[in-house]
């Protein structure tokens, strides 16, 4: 059966271990009530259909118990954030020791950067992709400021070469290696927000320590995308939003992981809050601040509890399905949506997500070079919700969790026509 026959994606869908789980999630509808095709997941994850129980248990205690919630025999907000602790770190592969759901991504990003980016005049160089999300590069422009260091000078971006839409790991290592001694931070993305190229973190991490850099990644298109094994790569630090792949809403509690090499330093500088110490001691009020080991002694403030709850819902999920069995479903996902796209004739596009299956997650980026934005306004109107970026590019990211082959192969078919 050819693979462009709609059959061959219905017989895809029979045969998928992961169906179910799409009946676990509210996929938004049209004007005319059908089921939108949702390709946005790498932007906005949908909405897990648990999630308002497990926000109305957190509105209801509150409204029970007032304070007293925060030491209820039930999930006590105290230390609700532990809860998350374990689902997390089988997401991006840590210690549960090693990571910690807090406050938002850019903000645990300068956390971090206060405790691992400490330059001196001699090392004071930041390493970045070029084309990083633009949040990540004012992030270390003003880190660069901050320390008194015009970002022309402190930072480096390593592009692709010319005609090339992804970066080689053998020019991210060979930048790495150029700057040497000067070099202080490496901090990439795990995969690049406009190209969908997964980077090959492990290799990167190896190069930056190999040069006595620290070494931190963004993962914010990597968690709950890919694989992730981050205690045995070693990177220093990393960070993640969960409200795109992690599918915990809008604006929601963010995520970070420190290497437990660094978790039992109480030495290491950091910007401290009362959050951060011995929940043992906490109430004591003392007035030296004495972290508690692991992530957990970066947090400053009380836990957003209701935040927290709808990631919690939706790492249930994660858990039960595993990250094995999403990314092997992602890899045939992505991988159909790429075949499809390759029998079209006389192609007006360019795919510049890499084709090797390891070295993506489920983002496709479609290049149009005449007419993008206009392309996904046509898209939106029949019921494709995707999202374009400036200046030509159409991303789509089919989720394991909740997006089909059907979707897949009826997005190709509009897309066609």
């Amino acid at each position: 059966m050819p693979i462009t026959d709609r059959e061959f994606a219905r017989q895809m869908d029979r045969e998928d271990k992961l169906a179910d789980y799409r009946d676990r999630f509210f996929v938004p509808r049209t004007d005319d009530g059908e089921e939108t095709l949702y390709f946005c997941g790498n932007s906005l994850g949908l909405q897990p259909k648990s999630t308002g129980e497990y926000l109305e248990a957190e509105l209801q205690k509150w409204a029970e118990k007032g304070v007293d919630g925060h030491f209820a025999d039930s999930d006590p907000w105290y230390s609700y954030h532990e809860l998350l602790s374990q689902p997390l770190s089988e997401v991006v592969g840590a210690k549960p020791l090693e990571v910690v759901a807090m406050n938002s991504l850019t903000t645990n990003l300068h956390l971090l950067m206060v405790s691992f980016y400490r330059p001196t005049s001699e090392r004071f160089k930041i390493i970045i992709e070029g084309g990083a999300f633009p949040s990540d590069r004012y992030a270390v422009q003003s880190q660069a400021r901050v320390h008194g260091f015009s970002p022309q000078e402190a930072i480096v971006e390593v592009t692709p070469r010319p005609g090339e839409d992804q970066l080689r790991t053998e020019d991210i290592v060979a930048a790495i290696e150029e700057e040497g001694d000067q070099l202080a931070l490496v901090l990439f993305g795990g995969v690049n927000y406009y190209t969908g190229q997964l980077f090959d973190m492990e290799t990167i991490t190896a190069a930056g320590h190999k040069v006595g850099a620290k070494v931190g990644f963004d993962l914010a298109h990597a968690a709950g995308n890919v694989a992730l094994n981050l205690h045995d790569w070693g990177p220093d630090f990393a960070a993640w939003c969960s409200y795109k792949y992690l599918n915990a809403g809008p604006g929601a509690v963010a995520g970070l992981f420190v290497h437990e090499r660094h978790g039992t330093d109480g030495d290491i500088p950091r910007f401290a809050g009362w959050w951060g110490t011995d929940p043992e001691t906490r109430f004591e009020m003392g007035p030296t601040f004495k972290p508690q080991p692991g992530a957990a002694g970066w947090q400053l403030s009380n836990a957003p509890v209701l935040s927290m709850a709808a990631l919690r819902a939706s790492l249930e999920i994660f858990s039960e399905a595993t990250m094995d069995a999403l990314c092997e479903k992602s890899r045939k996902l992505s991988g159909y949506l790429l075949e499809l796209m390759n029998q079209l004739p006389e192609r007006q596009f360019e795919i510049i997500t890499p084709e090797e299956p390891d070295a993506r997650g489920c983002q496709i980026s479609i290049l149009v070079p005449d007419g993008a934005e206009q392309l996904h306004e046509r898209l939106q109107k029949i019921g494709v919700v995707c999202d374009y970026r400036r200046p030509d590019v159409i991303r789509l990211a089919p989720v394991p969790l909740y997006n089909t082959f059907d979707d897949v192969w009826q997005f190709w078919q509009v897309f066609a026509e």
